[in-house]
């Protein structure tokens, strides 16, 4: 009869603590960015995200903070871009720029070059190759 041993996990146990989702969700709120929402947990990207992916709870939770962070941009925007006497000024483009970059599939900017012949016409029909016999 063989005797059976547990085995030990890999590597060093996990520093995920459930209180880090509303952690994350606090962060969120004041318009932290994922790699911000990392830093102040003091782990990396690869980390926070290895943690997503293990951990339900917290996979909602940084949805949840996606959107908040969002919101708070977003307010930025609407609160600061008009100017009134003795208010801060948003650089626009610089919050434009930013908010392209952090929530690209809403804001970004983007151009579609497409380049044709005469009247829309392929530039290229066809390729025809001919192998011609070397003289002798």
């Amino acid at each position: 009869m063989t005797e059976v041993t547990e085995k030990r996990p890999v590597g060093r146990p996990s520093l995920y603590d459930p209180a880090f989702c509303e952690r994350a969700i606090e962060l969120g709120r004041i318009g932290k960015s994922i790699e911000q929402i990392a830093a102040n947990l003091g782990v990396s990207t690869r980390v926070l995200f290895d943690w997503r992916d293990k951990h339900e709870e917290f996979l909602h939770a940084l949805e949840y903070a996606k959107e908040l962070e969002l919101d708070w941009w977003e307010t930025v925007g609407q609160t600061h871009m008009i100017e009134e006497k003795e208010s801060a000024k948003l650089n626009a483009s610089i919050w434009s720029r930013s908010m392209a970059a952090r929530f690209p599939k809403k804001y970004r900017e983007s151009t579609k070059q497409e380049i044709t012949g005469a009247e829309g016409a392929p530039l290229l029909q066809g390729i025809q190759v001919t192998f011609v016999k070397p003289s002798e």
